[in-house]
């Protein structure tokens, strides 16, 4: 929500939309499809398991194992670390064993070309039959959009004459290949025939697959039109289905969504409503880097707003129902999806893709379930940018409804079209207080509104919108360039709060890491003053493109009344700006009570499992009930911090019992009645509480700050021993102090070793602060940073490898926690590197996409996790 006070119960001048939610009309049990990610994996790690389990992610499309064509995400490599965070099946993309798009398989005649493509291939499926787990997971798509390359009219296809006009080779190919993987891999399942579109003659394709005994298994093709072609094409196949007698098949849309809907709440809940009513699995599109879940993720650990909209969504169970739309199927309007769980007495909606007014009208109310009042929770999934990290969705309202005949209307106003927003219905009149919105007041100003004086200015765009999907989405559609190196330019907002207090500045910002200025210093800083005083500088996040969002926030403390916030070139005090940046905008928000109070996370809305159920009898409880554990059952929170550390977690019980608790799988020990002091992760962390008595109720988990209570050390990495070629350097200077250690790997014998201290045995967490610029030559559109590893030693031990994702620029430094084990006293922890080869253990990929480095290490913070 943009520029006004959020009063959400206040009147529009404007009638409000209408969203209608039958939850007397069930269409059939949840499937959670829309969550399919096509190379949203790098590896283990990159994202972190917390936040591929989080996000219920399903189903994922990546290249094949050792294919060149681009770094990362190969499919044997992701394969175990996937299936354990809950996914389902890996869809491997054969034709990604070459490198380029159209794919430059060798040969000069299509039968030279289609007998090394069928080498690979046997190579391929006699790799997935080494594994010795998780093969039945695999699905193998044998060729991915034939008519734009292998099977289409250019260079490198088979003959130059595209299979919609001549099947007779594509079909040939298919036949072949299904039946030389079927033969190597009995019980194989086989995806096609992965199109572009599905165009008519997918219809031929079927018919023949079917005479020949050659059906794939799943049926696969790629929606990059709008969610309104979803439903119609899912549609059109089914009737090709009845036609030809074929099926049911599964589908799956392995490819759905633009640059301009990825990271945007409200664009991406109209696909997912879609693909969610046709039932179906889809992967959203892979357009720039690998292993963010598609625009999802923010460095390893953190979700941005829609991440938290596919973990929103994963937690809706129980069985869909009809929604009815003002405007159904029409896209860049308001859709939305709902649930109903009649065992948890839950309704759930997800809607958005409208800005301002809209009645949320829930009808066929049973009084059984949901009671004659009913609790209503309203939550915001925010945008913040394709790499600006988000907390947990805020709370918007509580409030309880009298049901009329079977009605409750919950009316929202003051929606930002591109927020989602998250309904739940509940029953209510037990007599909780209702709880207080978690935001306070919030105002945004955009950046091309903003005054601009000195040299160098630049309005830039209309970036992405409905007529260029291919850009990127960007707040007003504009943003301003010219803080840069050697300029004077100052860009100056004034912006008016109701009251004295401490407010959030947040400035949504981009460098693109490869543009001229930036290449050599990385972030570019800047200087904020309020009022011409209080200096600061900032250093403003990197992108891989430009109109790629991030954030940096700082806070300022302001009077009511009229103020000037201004983001300059120059600082008569701090200096000048070195690099090149755009700005989109600016957020301001006060932190009021409401904000600085723990965050809170009610147990009812939560994730259940085993011997689990809400129960609503409770009096006074917060919010409108409480989870009951017997012996086993669990109940799990997704929490936020925004960086690594302590944190004081309390679990609030109501009567006796006991319980476990975990942290992002690591066991930190009894359920204890107060506030504890926990590691937690920055970003998402996985907290699972698991019954150990008989029965223990839980009504709300509580997450604070720190109250220093884990002794925290941190460790300078050029005060470790370093052999070989490890050195120490003064080339970064956004390092602490300076200095920081390069040169790690490239071999075992190049390593750096720490000696570090903990005060008893047990886990803790090793946070190291690194910086990886490192980037392989991209064949197309695609950048491709590379993911470098370490392999962590403590006190010679096994090591453990780690990834480490981009930041985009060796001078911009990131943290990423690893749990260990030390003894008390004195350990050694030792980090090196190697090339890693490729499946065969043998060779090693001839393009440099497995880097042989270690990123460099700033330095190594240790605390115990509890």
């Amino acid at each position: 929500m943009r520029n006004f006070e959020r009063k959400l119960d206040a009147v529009t001048a404007d009638a409000p939309e209408t969203l209608t939610i039958d939850l007397g009309t069930e269409t059939g049990p949840f499937h959670g499809g829309a969550s399919g990610s096509l190379f949203g994996l790098y590896g283990d790690g990159v994202p972190s398991r917390v936040l591929v389990e989080g996000m219920y992610v399903r189903t994922l499309a990546t290249k094949a194992q050792d294919g060149v064509q681009h770094p990362g995400a190969d499919a044997l490599e992701v394969l175990p670390a996937f299936v354990e965070s809950g996914g389902k099946d890996v869809y491997v993309y054969m034709t990604d064993i070459y490198r380029g798009f159209p794919y430059e398989w060798p040969g000069v005649t299509g039968e030279e070309r289609l007998a090394d493509f069928t080498a690979r291939i046997r190579r391929q499926v006699e790799q997935v039959l080494a594994l010795d787990a998780h093969k039945s997971h695999v699905v193998y798509v044998p060729f991915n959009e034939p008519e734009l390359n292998m099977f289409g009219t250019g260079e490198w296809s088979y003959d130059r004459v595209s299979w919609r006009d001549d099947p007779r080779h594509y079909f040939a190919a298919w036949e072949h290949t299904c039946r030389l993987i079927r033969d190597l891999h009995p019980g194989a399942r086989i995806a096609g025939p992965n199109t572009g579109v599905l165009h008519p003659e997918v219809r031929d394709f079927l018919e023949f697959a079917k005479t020949h005994d050659v059906l794939p298994d799943v049926i696969t093709w790629h929606e990059l039109s709008s969610p309104a072609e979803v439903r119609t094409s899912v549609a059109r196949y089914r009737a090709m289905e009845r036609e030809l007698g074929i099926g049911p098949l599964p589908v799956n849309i392995n490819e759905y969504a633009h640059n301009y809907h990825l990271s945007v709440p409200g664009q991406m809940v109209q696909w997912i409503a879609a693909i969610e009513e046709s039932k179906v699995d889809a992967d959203m599109a892979y357009w720039n880097i690998a292993g963010n879940l598609n625009d999802s993720v923010v460095e390893a650990n953190k979700g941005n707003g829609q991440w938290w909209l596919f973990n929103t969504y994963g937690r809706m169970t129980g069985n869909t129902v009809r929604v009815t739309a003002p405007h159904p199927d029409t896209q860049y309007a308001l859709q939305g999806l709902a649930t109903l769980d009649r065992d948890k007495r839950q309704a759930r909606a997800l809607l958005g893709g409208t800005s301002g007014a809209v009645d949320v009208v829930f009808e066929g109310v049973d009084p059984n379930v949901l009671g004659t009042v009913v609790h209503v929770r309203l939550e915001e999934i925010p945008w913040t940018g394709q790499l600006g990290a988000c907390a947990q969705p805020p709370r918007l309202r509580d409030e309880e409804l009298a049901v009329l005949d079977g009605r409750a209307t919950v009316h929202l106003t003051g929606l930002e079209e591109m927020s989602a927003y998250h309904v739940i219905l509940s029953p209510g009149g037990n007599g909780a207080p209702l709880a207080q919105p978690s935001v306070g007041w919030r105002r945004t100003y955009e950046a091309e509104d903003a005054t601009y004086t000195g040299s160098g200015y630049s309005k830039n765009g209309p970036e992405g919108s409905p007529s260029a999907v291919d850009r990127f989405a960007t707040s007003g559609g504009y943003h301003v360039g010219g803080l840069r190196t050697g300029s004077d330019g100052v860009l100056a907002f004034d912006v008016e709060v109701p009251q004295d207090g401490t407010y959030d500045v947040i400035v949504q910002a981009n460098s693109h890491n490869q543009a001229d200025l930036v290449r050599d210093q990385g972030p570019a800083n800047v200087f904020l003053r309020v009022d011409g005083e209080d200096p600061r500088e900032l250093l403003l996040p990197l992108g891989y493109k430009w109109a790629v969002w991030g954030h940096i926030d700082t806070r300022v403390e302001l009077s009511a009344g009229r103020h000037r916030i201004t983001l300059s070139a120059q600082d008569r005090d701090l200096g000048a700006t070195k690099g090149d940046a755009v700005i989109d905008k600016l957020d301001l928000a006060l932190r009021d009570d409401h904000v600085t109070a723990p965050a809170l996370y009610e147990a009812e809305y939560a994730c259940l499992g085993g011997e689990a159920r809400v129960d609503y009898t409770y009096r006074g409880v917060s919010g409108p009930g409480a989870v009951v554990l017997q012996k086993g059952g669990t109940v799990t929170f997704w929490v936020h911090t925004d960086r690594d550390g302590e944190a004081t977690v309390t679990v609030d019980l109501l009567g006796p019992g006991e319980g476990l608790l975990t942290v992002n799988g690591e066991d930190v020990g009894g359920v204890a009645r107060g506030p504890v002091p926990l590691f937690l992760s920055g970003g998402v962390n996985k907290v699972t509480i698991t019954g150990r008595s008989d029965r223990l109720v839980v009504d709300r988990l509580r997450v604070g700050p720190s109250r220093a209570l884990l002794p925290v050390t941190a460790y300078p990495a050029e005060a470790g021993v370093l052999t070989g070629t490890a050195r120490i350097t003064g080339a970064h200077p956004y390092a602490t102090g300076g200095k920081a250690v390069d040169g790690i790997g490239g071999g075992p014998d190049n390593a750096l070793t720490l000696t570090v201290t903990a005060e008893r045995d047990g886990r803790h967490a090793l946070t190291i602060r690194y910086s990886n610029g490192e980037q392989a030559p991209a064949t197309h559109y695609n950048p491709d940073p590379i993911c470098r590893h370490v392999d962590i030693a403590v006190d010679g031990h096994a090591p453990r490898r780690v990834l480490f994702p981009t930041t985009f620029h060796f001078n911009n430094f990131w943290d990423l926690s690893v749990p260990v084990s030390l003894k008390r006293g004195t350990n050694t922890v030792t980090f090196t590197a190697d090339e890693l080869t490729d499946f065969d253990g043998v060779t090693r990929n001839p393009h440099g996409q497995r880097s042989a480095h270690a990123p460099v290490i700033d330095q190594v913070t240790v605390t115990p996790l509890a």
